[in-house]
């Protein structure tokens, strides 16, 4: 491989949410959803060059920026957008809360798909409304749409607005176009506006394809608000940049109202010329992090199917962020959670943070040199023959 994934770079006391919120030097951190791995050398460069310069005075958003987004999106999943529906910002949540604030009323319904990204129930409960969970199926070691109780929620009249997570953080799921359309088809017959974060969209493995929501047809670009951004893709989520598309123009023009009435209209001239460099020249550099990510699951699941083989890794089809099936061990999740931490200093994330039916499940960030993600699992298996 050209770049070296396996390279340990120290984060500790750099300021590091992940490495440096730990109450003591031994943890090691598997939980928020930032890499072990250094940014792509073309978006490093971009960023020396303009601390080069030296001045950094109030900046605007030059047409590359615009153009390196288009491209993208266009080259890697045939979604044409125009230079218009883009509107920046500082990050995917800023974004959703800006979104729900631009279209929703308090007392207004928004359905989610638990167990989910936990920043969605801040997000819609800091805007006054109502969450509605509809939840996830989970059988045979796999997940699905609950169809039929989607169809019961979005009929209600307080209804306005589904928060689709899509690839699925942190089941793992990348929606299949049959159901994408099933999903828009309920959206439309009941008045009810998609929301869709495709923060993962660029972490897909082979075998699957991510399927913007909005480029299935004109009738979803009109009903949908995309949220995207290259933080997880690059690394990059300290840079603060994110992206929202919206072809629908009444609706742009509220979400950039909100915007703008929060103050989280700009980005810096660093998150600028990042995401250019990122969008223009980081596609190699993408290839082979997907293909690391793929191997760490590959070596996560077979130690886990070779030393625990009650507890499951679900099947990973997008992001790096394995959700493991710990029901076996008849312990709250929570528990396991607090024990890995207290008794072997990993940090992990308990199910239950992405709704009530994520008891029984743990999830683990799996994107770091592949020694430190075997140091990890073999903490877990102590934890888990102890629980079993």
């Amino acid at each position: 491989m050209k770049y070296n994934f396996d390279e340990t770079v120290p984060r500790r006391n750099t300021n590091s949410l992940k490495w440096d919120a730990a109450e003591n030097d031994k943890v090691i951190p598997m939980w928020v959803a930032d890499m072990d791995f250094r940014t792509a050398p073309a978006i490093t460069d971009a960023i020396v060059r303009r601390a080069q310069h030296g001045i950094f005075g109030y900046s605007r958003t030059p047409v590359a920026y615009y153009n390196a987004v288009i491209n993208w999106f266009e080259r890697r999943h045939q979604f044409t957008i125009q230079k218009e529906w883009i509107l920046y910002t500082t990050g995917v949540v800023p974004a959703v809360s800006a979104v729900i604030q631009a279209l929703m009323v308090p007392g207004d319904q928004v359905i989610i798909q638990t167990p989910v990204y936990h920043c969605f129930f801040s997000s819609i409960r800091n805007n006054q409304c109502e969450m509605v969970t509809n939840k996830l199926i989970y059988k045979d070691g796999a997940y699905s749409i609950d169809f039929d109780d989607l169809e019961r929620k979005a009929s209600h009249p307080k209804a306005k607005a589904l928060l689709l997570c899509s690839p699925h953080n942190p089941v793992g799921r990348v929606w299949t176009k049959d159901e994408l359309m099933r999903i828009g088809d309920i959206c439309l017959r009941n008045h009810v506006i998609v929301i869709s974060d495709e923060i993962h969209c660029d972490l897909v493995f082979d075998g699957h394809r991510h399927i913007p929501f909005a480029s299935i047809n004109r009738e979803f670009l009109q009903n949908t608000v995309t949220c995207t951004a290259p933080s997880k893709t690059f690394n990059m989520a300290g840079l603060q940049v994110a992206n929202i598309i919206v072809a629908d123009e009444k609706i742009r023009k509220k979400i950039d109202k909100s915007l703008n009435i929060n103050e989280v209209c700009d980005i810096n001239a660093f998150a600028a010329d990042a995401l250019i460099a990122a969008y223009n020249r980081g596609e190699e550099w993408l290839e082979e992090l997907k293909r690391y990510l793929y191997a760490n699951y590959i070596c996560l699941k077979s130690f886990l199917d070779l030393q625990l083989p009650s507890i499951k890794v679900l099947p990973l089809e997008a992001t790096y962020l394995a959700w493991i099936d710990v029901s076996a061990s008849g312990q709250f999740s929570r528990i396991i959670a607090e024990h890995l931490l207290r008794y072997e200093n990993l940090w992990i994330n308990e199910g239950t943070m992405y709704g009530d039916n994520g008891e029984g499940f743990i999830r683990l960030n799996i994107a770091c040199p592949r020694q430190l993600l075997i140091t990890g699992i073999e903490k877990l298996r102590l934890i888990m023959n102890y629980s079993l």
